[in-house]
């Protein structure tokens, strides 16, 4: 981008003269890189800077006086609107341009982002880096709260679980030897002698 500065070198207007060495000192000073126009001795010149100029920044008569600055295709201002930016420490917004970096200007658009975004933009840069790791944390932080316990693993068998053993209580008990067949004692395999008197009573019976 090329800053164009309109102005004419065989002006008789002394106003003029001064204006326009006021703009072409004061872009000097800050360095900036910039080509004149002469519309004095250039038609050209002179036609161009008419045409580009917004009808709206045009004086009543519709002829704009010089200087008038351009960044390359882009209208900046004349000579009041140059010197507000000036006044307002914000002359590289108006040519269009990024302020030197620790110039006054970048410090003050450095304050102005700060008040807008209500923190520091390094300090914002640095939180918005951190995030992504202060969450990571968090997530190994719950991880570590949670480890993956023996339970939550695939749960083995255990023998508890498995087929269980058949215990010595639950097997077929052993038949003890009061439950075995109680054998015939001497007295039960003797036959109960006949008495006299069931005796008589089959002999009843028979006859």
């Amino acid at each position: 981008m090329v800053i164009k500065v309109y102005l004419a070198t065989a002006s008789g207007s002394t106003a003029i003269k001064k204006k326009q060495q006021d703009v072409v000192g004061f872009l000097e000073a800050l360095k900036v890189d910039y080509t004149e126009f002469d519309i004095a001795t250039n038609e050209e010149n002179r036609m161009w800077m008419r045409e580009n100029v917004p009808g709206e920044k045009k004086p009543t008569n519709g002829i704009p006086l010089p200087p008038q600055i351009f960044n390359d295709q882009n209208y900046c201002g004349d000579y009041d609107t140059f010197f507000n930016a000036k006044e307002d420490n914000e002359v590289f917004a108006f040519l269009g341009l990024a302020p030197p970096a620790g110039s006054k200007e970048a410090q003050l658009a450095e304050k102005a982002l700060i008040l807008q975004n209500g923190k520091d933009p390094e300090e914002h840069h640095k939180t918005s880096m951190k995030e992504p790791s202060e969450k990571e944390e968090e997530v190994e932080h719950k991880d570590e709260e949670h480890p993956v316990t023996e339970d939550d693993e695939e749960h083995p068998v255990t023998e508890d679980e498995g087929e269980q053993p058949v215990t010595e209580d639950e097997e077929e008990e052993p038949i003890t030897e009061d439950e075995e067949e109680e054998p015939v004692t001497e007295e039960e395999e003797e036959e109960e002698p006949v008495t006299e008197d069931e005796e008589q009573g089959e002999a009843a019976t028979e006859s």
